[in-house]
């Protein structure tokens, strides 16, 4: 019997697969793709998905292969420079193509002990009060105590288990694709400069060599989702919006994306999970897909790992989907909203000057940008201190900083008076006596494995409480 199944070796599924490891979760993880795309969807990472890397000791890696871009123009494209005042030692995006984030996160994922098969693709499972078996193209079965849908937006997880899908559907399309372009880069820039001062999903990125990787509208929604654009289409396009195909030629791939919204009804359906795109699809307006999909499998690898391992209290697993259902609601409709924003109809196009005004206000501006970076995520645990439910920001310490201590993905009792106890929880929660901690007026602070603050206070009062809700009950 395996302990948890993934379906889905994207950037969701290798995350959560090696958070479940970092507990000593058995994981097997099935990509129906015999070997990793070429097709880079996203290419970059944000402040708490680096956050989140770095609190497993992984951010390095990441940064030494990305290139840090300013977070100004990030919403809706409106230009406007970054924020001051960022909450987070990473305030800017990190780019770098989804191409190596996944190579990074199976590298990572394989270190830890998951057991990544390709070429296996899941078509089948039925569940049972003990366990799940799935089923697979090839006809073979596998038994695990849980499996998790990370498969993406048209998911087979999903598909089996019946959960509804409801949201938007495609209005407009937009073709993607990596082409050589022949037209001198000085020119191509500026006739590029010159189409997105009217149509703003138009682009051509340099990457080297004569490549470009190429954004323009399509001309209609296309019946078939998953059917990817001709050359020919994306020629035809290129001219109808500047006025010229720029020479194109040499397709690395194509793809197409459109501005359709959908929200899974249910996250868990008894022993099998939806994480990611599998839950949620919007459009890639801010890079936000990616992102949110890493921090699903950051907010539930710890929990799915307390049941498996037997001392997850009641309701852990459920608050996966309490907490993270409504972070994907707020993301699609900050995408719609941005979609809307690009619009070039009179009316989008006043509601975009009006809040391009707005965001002249420094509050304003940093409001939507902590949007797109997810630092200012709470999630609701009731009533409290104003820290509750939000993830603290890597604060230095006398020892170095409070990242360096999570590595290991247990919860931590940050405690700047020295006279509280964790004692029964001592196997789950680690206890950092601190006087240096960056924490203002805060003596103490329990954080869960996902660094979301779970308890804050002075004395031992309510913190008994708070451990047993987030870690079981004390040892005996």
């Amino acid at each position: 019997m395996i302990d948890a199944v993934i379906a889905g070796g994207g950037p969701t599924g290798l995350m959560l697969a090696a958070e479940l490891r970092l507990h000593g979760v058995s994981v097997v993880v099935l990509e129906k793709e015999p070997e990793p795309t070429e097709v880079v969807r996203a290419l970059g990472l944000h402040a708490r998905s680096i956050e989140v890397l770095d609190q497993r000791g992984l951010a390095d890696r990441f940064l030494a292969l990305g290139r840090r871009h300013p977070l100004g123009g990030f919403f809706a494209g409106i230009a406007k420079p970054s924020p001051e005042r960022l909450d987070t030692t990473h305030p800017y995006v990190l780019g770098i193509p989804q191409t190596v984030t996944e190579r990074l996160l199976a590298e990572h994922a394989v270190e830890a002990g998951a057991d990544i098969r390709r070429g296996r693709e899941l078509v089948g499972l039925s569940q049972d009060a003990d366990g799940v078996t799935a089923e697979l193209a090839d006809g073979t079965r596998l038994r695990s105590r849980y499996l998790v849908g990370c498969d993406g937006g048209r998911s087979t997880v999903r598909k089996l288990l019946g959960v509804g899908f409801p949201g938007e559907p495609s209005r407009v399309d937009t073709l993607l694709g990596e082409v050589e372009l022949t037209t001198p880069a000085e020119e191509l820039a500026a006739v590029v400069a010159h189409v997105r001062q009217t149509q703003l999903m138009f682009g051509a990125m340099p990457l080297g060599d004569g490549v470009y990787r190429v954004v323009v509208p399509a001309e209609r929604v296309a019946e078939g989702r998953s059917v990817a654009p001709t050359l020919d289409e994306v020629r035809r396009q290129l001219k109808a919006t500047a006025g010229t195909d720029f020479g194109a030629h040499s397709p690395r791939w194509l793809s197409r994306f459109g501005d359709g919204t959908r929200l899974a009804d249910r996250y868990r359906v008894g022993r099998v999970l939806l994480a990611g795109d599998a839950a949620h699809v919007h459009p890639p307006m801010g890079g936000q897909g990616l992102n949110a999909g890493v921090q699903d499998a950051f907010n539930l690898g710890w929990k799915l790992a307390a049941q498996v391992a037997g001392w997850a209290p009641e309701g852990l697993l459920d608050s996966y989907q309490a907490e993270r259902r409504p972070v994907a609601a707020a993301v699609l409709d900050n995408a719609r909203a941005q979609m809307e924003l690009m619009s070039l109809d009179p009316g989008p196009r006043a509601v975009r000057r009006l809040l391009a005004e707005l965001m002249d206000f420094e509050e304003v501006n940093r409001y939507l940008i902590e949007k797109i970076i997810a630092t200012g995520i709470r999630y609701d645990f009731g009533d409290g201190h104003e820290l509750l439910g939000r993830r603290l920001p890597d604060v230095r310490l006398e020892r170095g900083r409070l990242y360096e201590l999570m590595h290991a993905g247990r919860g931590l009792l940050l405690d700047r008076t020295g006279t509280l106890s964790a004692a029964g929880w001592a196997d789950r929660v680690d206890h950092v006596t601190d006087s240096a901690a960056e924490l203002d007026d805060v003596p103490a602070v329990l954080l869960r494995p996902d660094g979301h603050v779970a308890w804050a206070g002075a004395d031992q009062e309510g913190l008994p409480a708070a451990l047993e809700r987030w870690f079981g009950a004390a040892a005996a």
